[in-house]
Formats: C-alpha cells, sequence, structure tokens
C-alpha cells in the first residue's frame, strides 16, 4: 500500500507541472505491437522509440515478472527465444508448466533484474533481420512508460500504452501476481484512471475482472480464434467462441472496455489467401458497448494476405473501413502512411 500510495503522489505531481500535449483524437488508433517490432527487436526501449517516431499513437509492452519483483518487457516468460540468455546462462535451462503446457527453456521468473542485465535482446524470427541482435538491453516497464513521457514532451503530442498482463495466473501460483505492480508502476508515470491513454489487456478472463474492481484504467478482453483462455478451462467457463455470441460480448462488456479479437475474427482470410466476406464481430461488439482492437497487421510476406497484393497499406485502410476501433501493427509505420496521410502543402 506504501508503494501504491507514494505512485499516486508522484502521478499527481507530474500532472501539475506537465504541459498541455496534442491529444489523440484520431481513430482507429494505431497500436505499436511491442513497439516497431518488424524493424527491431521487440520489446526494446529502441523498438519502442522507433515506434513512436514512426507516429505511433500507442506503444504496446507485454508485462512479466523476474525473480525480484520487477516488471519487465518480454512476450512470453520464456526468455531463450529473444535473448542470448542461452549462452550467458547455459545451467538455467529447465522446464516448466506453464498454463498447462510443458515448456522448455530459460524463465524470466528465475532470474533477478542484475542478472537480466546482463543480457541482451535478439530477434525472435528468423525470417527478420537479425542484424540488431545483441545490442539492446531488456528493458523494465518502469523504464518504458518514463520514455513515453519524455518523448510526450519533446514532441508535444500524447502517447498511450497498452500493458498485456502474460500468463497472470501462472504468475500468481509462484507468488509474483503482476497487477499491484502493474499498477502501481502506471500509477507512477500518471496513468491510473479512465481519461488516461491507457488500456489493460489479457487472455485471461479473472484477473481483468479483479482489475476492474481496483481501477478505473481501461480493459480490453484478448479473444483467439479457438480455444479457451487459460482460467476458463473447466466447468462453467466460457470459450473464446461463446465470448464473441451477442449475449458473452454483453457479458465481456461488463467488466471490459473493449474487444481484443485476432483479425481473422473480424475479416477471414481463405487458405489461398483471398478475402472472405466480413463477419459481423465489429458490429455486434460494438452494440454490447466495446470497442474493437485487432491484432496483428504484419507487412511481412509470410503474414501479408495474398489478396492485399503486397500493399500493407491496403490490410490498414481495410480494416479502418471496417470500422475498427484500433489496429496493433509489427510496423505502425505502415498504418500511418495508410491512416495519417500528410496534408498537401
Amino acid at each position: 500500500m506504501r508503494l501504491l500510495a507514494l505512485a499516486i503522489l508522484l502521478a499527481t505531481a507530474c500532472r501539475a507541472t506537465a504541459p498541455a500535449l496534442r491529444p489523440m483524437t484520431t481513430r482507429p488508433l494505431i497500436i505499436a505491437h511491442r513497439g516497431a517490432s518488424g524493424e527491431l527487436p521487440e520489446h526494446t526501449l529502441e523498438a519502442y522509440d522507433r515506434a513512436i517516431e514512426r507516429g505511433a499513437d500507442i506503444v504496446e509492452p507485454d508485462v512479466v515478472s523476474t525473480k525480484d519483483g520487477v516488471l519487465v518487457a518480454r512476450h512470453e516468460n520464456e526468455i531463450g527465444g529473444t535473448t542470448d540468455v542461452a549462452t550467458k546462462f547455459p545451467a538455467r535451462r529447465r522446464e516448466a508448466v506453464v498454463d498447462g503446457e510443458t515448456v522448455t527453456g530459460w524463465f524470466v521468473e528465475d532470474f533477478t533484474l542484475a542478472e537480466l542485465r546482463t543480457l541482451r535482446a535478439r530477434e525472435r524470427l528468423a525470417t527478420r533481420s537479425h542484424a540488431n541482435d545483441g545490442k539492446f538491453l531488456v528493458p523494465t516497464l518502469d523504464e518504458v512508460l518514463a520514455l513515453v513521457r519524455r518523448r510526450e514532451r519533446e514532441l508535444g503530442r500524447v502517447i498511450g500504452v497498452y500493458p498485456e498482463t502474460k500468463h497472470p495466473t501462472y504468475f500468481r501460483s509462484i507468488g509474483l501476481p503482476l497487477e499491484d505492480r502493474l499498477l502501481a508502476v502506471l500509477a507512477a508515470h500518471g496513468f491510473d484512471g479512465r481519461e488516461d491513454e491507457v488500456f489493460i489487456q489479457s487472455f485471461e478472463v479473472g484477473n481483468l475482472k479483479a482489475l476492474r474492481a481496483r481501477t478505473s484504467i481501461r480493459l480490453i478482453q484478448l479473444v483467439d480464434g479457438g480455444g479457451s483462455a487459460w482460467d476458463q478451462r473447466g466447468a462453467g467457463g466460457r470459450t473464446y467462441a461463446e465470448m464473441l455470441t451477442p449475449e458473452g460480448l454483453r457479458e465481456v462488456a461488463t467488466y471490459a472496455f473493449g474487444l481484443g479479437p485476432a483479425k481473422a475474427l473480424v475479416q477471414p482470410v481463405s487458405r489461398d489467401g483471398a478475402l472472405l466476406p466480413p463477419t459481423n464481430l465489429v458490429r455486434d461488439a460494438h452494440a454490447a458497448g466495446l470497442a474493437v482492437h485487432v491484432w496483428t497487421l504484419r507487412a511481412d510476406a509470410p503474414y501479408l494476405a495474398r489478396a492485399y497484393h503486397g500493399d500493407p497499406l491496403a490490410e490498414w485502410r481495410l480494416f479502418a473501413s471496417l470500422g475498427v476501433d484500433g489496429i496493433f501493427g509489427d510496423f505502425p509505420g505502415d498504418g500511418v502512411r495508410a491512416l495519417r496521410p500528410s496534408p498537401s502543402p
């Protein structure tokens, strides 16, 4: 409680001296997925800064916890694929059961922040450039938010943040719950209310419902194309498909501000890369009072459907035309070029 009270005090002080910034008024929001992760190794300060340079409205840090309870930005708690941990701590490799699946690798919860500082980030996908492997640190959430606030002052515009709690039930089970720390760090940087440009997202349901009772920050229920959230498996739980029915959407609206569906749930694509008729999900979600933020647009050939004829901007424009309220992308600069054209001289 002392940490949270101090965080709120600091946030109030920051607000009192902050200059007026140009607000976010244009929709759909351009959300930098793990930063400009198509250009630089994901979840690094450099990737977030590149996204801001490209004009993204919001940057997205996925949140996991170190052994000593510090929130850091990684897509998964297994860090073998996104850092050089294998060469620096080979003996730390082990098995863990995460959300019911046995995973072999190196896990962030086995490392203190000091140990994590010895690591360097690397590109996760083999199909992308590895020219920047070994150059960048794994940042703390505090450092990401500090970067956002600094860049806001420099650019004179609001920049949002969109943290995702990764495997919250798992982290709670090992004594490292994410939610209290997340709210405290956000509050320390002035992100603590519904009017702030911040969203908290999760594929799980229970932690969002718990957060709803404790914060007015806008919450986003992530949904995938199949299966169910880990904490919803078993008797009484809803599958993702059940969440997307009109009844399910109304239930989601009791605790969440919006829905974060995989893009194929809005615009299906055939196996040969052709566009199928759009679904009614955007209409149904809006009818339930939910915003819709789709994920994830990527310009790379393996991920861009044939129907777009090699033009990633066409995909951004299509989803905007379908009425979504926000779009996640690995190349946020494409979104800016597609949806925020520069005015003519």
